[in-house]
């Protein structure tokens, strides 16, 4: 795991489709109210499948400090 990195979501930009959700293959995400919510932020493993996948540019990872 990288430590330099986090999960990042743009609330404004997320439809709410829960693709992201879907194929984080640690549980880290869920539809809340219709925009995804960070739920267990200790299991992310940085894959980026999340951002990958989402279709609005959402959710990304980014590096600490920027």
């Amino acid at each position: 795991m990288e430590n330099n990195k986090k999960l990042v979501i743009n609330p404004k930009w997320c439809k709410g489709c829960g693709i992201c959700a879907e194929f984080c293959p640690k549980d880290v995400l869920k539809i809340v109210h219709n925009k995804v919510q960070i739920v267990n932020d200790e299991a992310c493993i940085k894959c980026g499948l999340c951002e990958l996948r989402c279709p609005d540019y959402a959710i990304y990872i980014e590096k600490e400090g920027e």
